[in-house]
């Protein structure tokens, strides 16, 4: 069983090295509130790039928050591939989604998001994978953005819920959605009312429809994960045969 709070020392990836198998799955949830003020630390992992962006932050928290999210991906892409997290090199895609390198001996593919004090990051080998967490809040119009993003469907079943249910199922729906863009890696501009997901709790088989292509959605995994009191999580995976494997500040699950 690996901690979190152990990956909190960049020391961590000369102790430690974690197996990725090609079936499995890993999810680590971390409390950047627990992490992120050990900035200075964090700061020797980045490289200059990612610094210039963590010192363009307003705010010296949402600084924090960028830097131990992205120190925590390069300590924990060494430990998957055995390698020194300085020196890890991503690459963009046009949508601006990170990647390794595939001239790298041992690739992983990963996705991250982060939301309030809580961080989410997947990680794979050889397969395309999606996560998003947000922060359940209740100070917007939620049925005004649900009209302009959600698809018709999903927009029918959100008005079919009592009120107090509906900013959570909101938030389910709007997860579920970004983890699967993500996981595909076209960003918005494939289009969020072309593919239905379902609003149901704890669903492990949230994506409903695929248009144009109805076959789509047969060839992705798309379900609730755990993040935690006043979170809500999804994560989306290619293909069926695998298994997820989770780390919180818990521990194994």
């Amino acid at each position: 069983m690996i901690h979190p709070m152990n990956i909190v020392d960049p020391a961590f990836r000369l102790e430690t090295q974690i197996k990725l198998p090609a079936d499995e799955v890993h999810l680590w949830r971390v409390d950047l509130a627990g992490v992120a003020p050990a900035e200075q630390r964090w700061k020797e992992v980045l490289s200059e790039d990612e610094r210039k962006r963590a010192a363009r932050f307003h705010f010296s928290k949402d600084r924090e928050k960028f830097t131990a999210t992205r120190a925590l991906l390069r300590t924990l892409l060494a430990s998957y591939t055995e390698c020194d997290p300085v020196q890890i090199v991503f690459h963009y895609s046009d949508k601006d989604k990170p990647s390794m390198s595939r001239d790298s001996e041992n690739p992983v593919d990963f996705n991250v998001s982060h939301s309030g004090t809580t961080a989410m990051l997947a990680f794979t080998r050889g397969r395309a994978v999606g996560v998003d967490v947000e922060h359940v809040r209740e100070n917007f119009d939620h049925e005004a953005i649900a009209r302009r993003f959600f698809s018709p469907y999903e927009v029918e079943q959100l008005e079919t819920l009592d009120s107090a249910e509906r900013y959570q199922a909101f938030f389910r729906c709007w997860t579920r959605k970004e983890a699967y863009i993500k996981a595909v890696g076209t960003g918005l501009s494939l289009p969020l009312h072309q593919f239905d997901v379902s609003l149901k709790p704890g669903d492990d088989h949230a994506l409903l429809a695929t248009r144009p292509d109805a076959d789509e959605a047969a060839r992705w995994t798309l379900l609730e994960v755990p993040a935690g009191k006043d979170y809500v999580a999804a994560l989306c995976v290619r293909g069926h045969e695998w298994n997820l494997k989770a780390w919180s500040e818990f521990g194994e699950r």
